[in-house]
Order: structure tokens, then sequence, then C-alpha cells
């Protein structure tokens, strides 16, 4: 059996020093295409990568998050929701979604209401159904009080940052104070309530919109221009990218790399 097993390992030799033939050329091509097709599925239904550019969702999530989002979860309407393990959408889930007023745009922000809630916020404070929401997760940076912002819904006042058709449209679903989430929309906000531009000043968020939920922050970098020194080409963006590279064990943040989102 000892010369069966030095021979089997002699012929794996041979063939591995050998120069593949034009017969291999197929099967490799074969192989890489099988590759791209898998990775094509991956990213279109199950997970997709994004980056978290902006302040609206502190402290749960940070600029230079990196995500991979799930996009299964949710499932995409029609028969197969009804067969595959999709769930519904529910109160403060996460999700990432197609800005309804430019869907070119990835927004990230937590859901608040689903259909048929009643939804207003009172000295910055949520209620949904008139019940008061538990958000541990909410982070306020200002001191100062904005009728608008922490007191919607309000019929009366035109936010320079609010779009002018969803005030129009705001007014009609207003009762008692408090704002009704229509069917197939969704409610949502930025846990850094006091610097988030969400459904307060756009609208909500359609069913259609929503990409999934984030997943894991598989990735997390600080700021790279907090760190730059001092120099003239500080703004160009050959030497960030550089300066990143040769400085990523510094610049990343170890603590947030490879956490899951909640």
């Amino acid at each position: 059996m000892g010369n069966c097993c030095v021979r089997a390992a002699s012929q794996i030799m041979m063939e591995a020093t050998e120069k593949p033939s034009i017969s291999h050329w197929p099967g490799s091509v074969q192989w890489l295409l099988n590759a791209v097709v898998i990775a094509t599925f991956v990213m279109t239904f199950i997970v997709q990568a994004f980056q978290i550019p902006s302040e609206s969702m502190e402290n749960t999530l940070l600029i230079g998050d990196y995500l991979l989002v799930d996009k299964f979860r949710y499932g995409g309407g029609g028969f197969p929701d009804a067969i595959l393990p999709y769930r519904q959408v529910h109160r403060g889930d996460i999700i990432v979604f197609h800005y309804p007023i430019d869907p070119r745009q990835h927004f990230v922000k937590r859901v608040i209401g689903i259909p048929g809630d009643h939804v207003r916020l009172k000295n910055q404070q949520v209620y949904v159904n008139g019940v008061l929401m538990n958000e541990p997760y909410v982070h306020y940076s200002t001191v100062g009080h904005n009728v608008f912002r922490d007191e919607f819904p309000r019929t009366d006042i035109l936010d320079p940052d609010e779009e002018g058709e969803w005030w129009l449209l705001m007014k009609k679903l207003v009762e008692d104070g408090q704002l009704i989430v229509p069917e197939g929309n969704y409610f949502a906000l930025g846990d850094h309530r006091d610097d988030s531009k969400d459904s307060r000043y756009w609208g909500f968020v359609p069913r259609e919109n929503i990409v999934g939920r984030p997943l894991l922050i598989y990735w997390s970098v600080r700021n790279g221009t907090e760190e730059l020194p001092a120099s003239p080409t500080m703004g160009d963006k050959l030497f960030h990218f550089a300066y990143a590279v040769t400085h990523l064990f510094q610049l990343t943040r170890w603590d947030r790399t490879l956490r899951v989102v909640s």
C-alpha cells in the first residue's frame, strides 16, 4: 500500500509540472463563469455591501462603517414570499432602502411606524398608537428645541429642509395630532434624532423601496482626514487613499469590525 501511495504522489507532481494543454481552457473558463454567476446571484438576491456616509444613525452606525446587508430578509413581494422564509418589516428594524426622492441613493434608517400606525413626537419622545416608545438606541446632540423636528407632525409649520409635496400630503394624513401611516408604507427615523433627514422631512418609505436589513459591520474605519498630517496635498484623493492603505491598522476601528448590527 505504501508503494501505491508513492506512485500516486509522483503522478500528481508530474501532472502539476506539465504545461496545461489547450483542452483545459474550456473548463477554466466555465469555472470562472460559474464563479461570476454565483457572485452575481449572491450580490443581487442575498447580500450587498454598503458604506455609511453620514451621522444620521449614530451611535448605532458610524461614518466609516462598512455593512453587509441581508437582502433576503424581507423578500420582494409576490408568490415567492408565501413559500420562502421571509418575514414582515417590524417596528425597530433598521432598513436600507432607495431614497424615495432620488431612488439612485440608498438610505439607512430605523422603522418607527408600520402600516396603520398613528405616530407622533412630543418633546422629542416618540409615541406610536398613543404608547411612549422605549428607544435606548436614540442619540441626541443638540440643546436647542426645534418645533418641527421635536413636535412632529406640525401642519402649521413648513421647515426649510422639508419637501413641499410631502408637507401637502402630510396634512391629509394627520388626525388628532398624529400621523397615520398608510398601507404599503413605513415611517422611518434616524437614531441620531437631532441630525437626521428622515420621514419627518420627505415622507414614507414605500415597501418596494426596501432593499434589506444591515446584518454585519464587516469593517469600520475612522475618518482618514482626521489622521492626516498637515500637507498641501491633503485634499488629493489619491494621497488620502495611499495614506489609508499604509495606515490601515491604525485607522481600523477593531472594536466595531465584525459586529452584528442590532
